[in-house]
Protein backbone atom coordinates (compact mmCIF):
# COMPACT_ATOMS: atom_id res chain seq x y z
CA UNK A 1 0.00 0.00 0.00
CA UNK A 2 2.83 2.48 -0.17
CA UNK A 3 1.28 4.12 -3.63
CA UNK A 4 -1.66 5.05 -1.08
CA UNK A 5 -0.39 7.76 0.36
CA UNK A 6 0.86 9.28 -2.74
CA UNK A 7 -2.69 8.58 -4.42
CA UNK A 8 -4.45 10.65 -2.03
CA UNK A 9 -1.99 13.20 -1.62
CA UNK A 10 -3.79 13.70 1.85
CA UNK A 11 -1.32 15.41 4.58
CA UNK A 12 -2.15 13.79 8.32
CA UNK A 13 -2.21 16.57 10.77
CA UNK A 14 -1.95 16.81 14.97
CA UNK A 15 -5.32 17.01 16.76
CA UNK A 16 -8.42 17.91 15.49
CA UNK A 17 -9.54 20.44 12.95
CA UNK A 18 -12.69 22.41 11.95
CA UNK A 19 -12.08 21.85 7.82
CA UNK A 20 -9.16 20.59 6.13
CA UNK A 21 -6.88 22.92 4.26
CA UNK A 22 -6.43 22.34 0.72
CA UNK A 23 -3.59 19.41 1.30
CA UNK A 24 -5.81 17.67 3.46
CA UNK A 25 -4.86 18.26 6.76
CA UNK A 26 -6.52 16.58 9.23
CA UNK A 27 -6.13 13.50 12.07
CA UNK A 28 -6.32 10.01 10.97
CA UNK A 29 -9.48 9.68 12.20
CA UNK A 30 -11.05 12.87 10.19
CA UNK A 31 -10.02 11.37 7.09
CA UNK A 32 -11.26 7.95 7.55
CA UNK A 33 -14.79 9.92 8.47
CA UNK A 34 -14.47 11.30 4.71
CA UNK A 35 -12.81 8.20 3.20
CA UNK A 36 -15.86 6.25 4.45
CA UNK A 37 -18.19 8.04 2.71
CA UNK A 38 -19.34 10.02 5.58
CA UNK A 39 -19.47 14.34 5.72
CA UNK A 40 -16.87 15.40 6.54
CA UNK A 41 -16.85 16.55 11.04
CA UNK A 42 -14.40 17.54 13.53
CA UNK A 43 -13.21 14.62 15.68
CA UNK A 44 -11.82 15.91 18.85
CA UNK A 45 -12.63 12.33 20.70
CA UNK A 46 -13.34 9.44 19.60
CA UNK A 47 -17.03 9.41 21.10
CA UNK A 48 -17.46 11.61 18.03
CA UNK A 49 -16.61 9.00 15.14
CA UNK A 50 -20.07 7.48 13.39
CA UNK A 51 -21.11 4.10 15.27
CA UNK A 52 -19.40 1.76 12.33
CA UNK A 53 -15.93 3.06 13.90
CA UNK A 54 -14.11 0.74 16.45
CA UNK A 55 -13.87 2.89 19.68
CA UNK A 56 -10.60 1.32 21.34
CA UNK A 57 -9.04 1.47 17.45
CA UNK A 58 -9.84 5.05 16.75
CA UNK A 59 -8.13 5.69 20.56
CA UNK A 60 -4.92 4.25 19.40
CA UNK A 61 -5.21 5.51 15.96
CA UNK A 62 -5.64 8.82 17.71
CA UNK A 63 -2.68 8.80 20.18
CA UNK A 64 -0.52 7.51 17.47
CA UNK A 65 -1.18 10.21 15.23
CA UNK A 66 -0.78 13.10 17.74
CA UNK A 67 1.65 11.77 19.13
CA UNK A 68 4.07 11.47 16.16
CA UNK A 69 6.41 13.42 14.37
CA UNK A 70 5.25 15.03 11.13
CA UNK A 71 6.82 11.59 8.93
CA UNK A 72 5.35 9.55 10.94
CA UNK A 73 2.13 10.28 11.08
CA UNK A 74 2.11 9.80 7.37
CA UNK A 75 2.64 6.53 7.54
CA UNK A 76 -0.46 6.18 9.46
CA UNK A 77 -2.41 6.51 6.02
CA UNK A 78 -2.46 3.15 5.22
CA UNK A 79 -4.93 2.66 7.97
CA UNK A 80 -7.60 5.42 6.99
CA UNK A 81 -9.91 3.18 5.16
CA UNK A 82 -9.41 0.48 8.17
CA UNK A 83 -11.00 1.97 10.73
CA UNK A 84 -14.34 1.79 10.24
CA UNK A 85 -14.44 -2.28 11.82
CA UNK A 86 -16.70 -1.85 15.04
CA UNK A 87 -17.45 -5.13 16.51
CA UNK A 88 -19.90 -6.49 19.08
CA UNK A 89 -19.31 -6.01 22.37
CA UNK A 90 -17.05 -8.71 23.39
CA UNK A 91 -14.74 -8.20 20.22
CA UNK A 92 -14.22 -4.42 21.25
CA UNK A 93 -13.33 -5.26 24.36
CA UNK A 94 -11.24 -7.95 23.42
CA UNK A 95 -9.58 -5.34 21.34
CA UNK A 96 -9.41 -2.81 24.11
CA UNK A 97 -7.39 -5.63 26.52
CA UNK A 98 -5.15 -6.71 22.93
CA UNK A 99 -3.79 -3.24 22.71
CA UNK A 100 -3.71 -2.33 26.76
CA UNK A 101 -1.37 -5.45 27.66
CA UNK A 102 0.49 -4.52 24.48
CA UNK A 103 1.18 -1.14 25.41
CA UNK A 104 1.26 -1.35 28.91
CA UNK A 105 -0.79 1.45 28.92
CA UNK A 106 -3.83 1.79 32.29
CA UNK A 107 -5.29 4.89 30.41
CA UNK A 108 -4.63 4.89 26.72
CA UNK A 109 -7.29 7.33 26.61
CA UNK A 110 -6.07 9.98 28.38
CA UNK A 111 -4.20 12.60 26.29
CA UNK A 112 -1.11 11.84 27.91
CA UNK A 113 2.44 11.17 25.71
CA UNK A 114 2.31 7.98 23.99
CA UNK A 115 4.41 5.42 26.41
CA UNK A 116 5.47 3.59 23.46
CA UNK A 117 7.60 3.29 20.26
CA UNK A 118 5.62 4.78 17.07
CA UNK A 119 7.02 1.68 15.31
CA UNK A 120 5.57 -0.37 17.93
CA UNK A 121 2.19 1.13 18.11
CA UNK A 122 1.71 0.31 14.53
CA UNK A 123 2.27 -3.12 15.19
CA UNK A 124 -0.58 -2.57 17.61
CA UNK A 125 -2.99 -1.07 15.68
CA UNK A 126 -2.10 -3.64 12.95
CA UNK A 127 -2.53 -6.50 15.86
CA UNK A 128 -6.11 -5.14 16.70
CA UNK A 129 -7.34 -4.25 13.38
CA UNK A 130 -6.68 -8.54 12.66
CA UNK A 131 -9.12 -9.21 15.38
CA UNK A 132 -13.22 -9.12 14.85
CA UNK A 133 -15.00 -8.16 11.80
CA UNK A 134 -12.62 -6.25 9.29
CA UNK A 135 -13.79 -2.95 7.33
CA UNK A 136 -15.35 -3.21 4.34
CA UNK A 137 -12.64 -2.97 1.38
CA UNK A 138 -12.54 0.58 0.09
CA UNK A 139 -10.50 1.10 -3.79
CA UNK A 140 -8.00 3.96 -3.46
CA UNK A 141 -9.88 5.70 -6.62
CA UNK A 142 -13.21 5.96 -4.46
CA UNK A 143 -11.21 7.17 -1.05
CA UNK A 144 -9.33 9.79 -3.34
CA UNK A 145 -12.78 10.50 -5.00
CA UNK A 146 -13.84 11.03 -1.40
CA UNK A 147 -10.74 13.28 0.26
CA UNK A 148 -10.79 15.27 -3.14
CA UNK A 149 -14.16 16.09 -2.98
CA UNK A 150 -13.53 17.68 0.51
CA UNK A 151 -10.38 19.31 -0.35
CA UNK A 152 -12.13 20.57 -3.26
CA UNK A 153 -14.90 22.03 -1.23
CA UNK A 154 -11.59 23.84 1.26
CA UNK A 155 -10.45 25.36 -1.27
CA UNK A 156 -13.94 26.60 -2.46
CA UNK A 157 -14.65 28.13 1.15
CA UNK A 158 -11.39 29.37 1.09
CA UNK A 159 -12.52 31.41 -2.04
CA UNK A 160 -15.04 32.71 -1.21
CA UNK A 161 -14.25 33.96 2.28
CA UNK A 162 -13.95 37.12 1.29
CA UNK A 163 -17.37 37.48 -0.04
CA UNK A 164 -18.91 36.66 2.57
CA UNK A 165 -18.69 40.30 4.16
CA UNK A 166 -19.90 41.75 0.94
CA UNK A 167 -23.32 39.58 0.76
CA UNK A 168 -24.10 40.60 4.48
CA UNK A 169 -23.60 44.29 3.58
CA UNK A 170 -25.97 43.81 0.42
CA UNK A 171 -28.11 42.27 2.53
CA UNK A 172 -27.78 45.26 5.38
CA UNK A 173 -28.26 47.80 2.77
CA UNK A 174 -24.91 48.81 3.70
CA UNK A 175 -23.27 48.54 0.20
CA UNK A 176 -25.56 51.11 -1.03
CA UNK A 177 -25.36 53.53 1.73
CA UNK A 178 -21.53 52.99 1.36
CA UNK A 179 -21.99 54.13 -2.64
CA UNK A 180 -24.12 56.82 -2.42
CA UNK A 181 -22.19 58.45 0.19
CA UNK A 182 -18.73 58.36 -1.97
Amino acid sequence: MSDFDHILNWKLLRGSHKFPGPDGGTCINEAAVVACGFPYQRVGSVKAMPDCFSRPICALAMQLNDNATDTQRQRLMPFVTRLACADTAGVERQRERYIDAYLNSDNLFSPAPCPFDFQDGLSVLEGALAIGRQADPLGAVKVAGRLGAVRASAKSAKRHSGSLPAKVKGWLGLSQALESAE
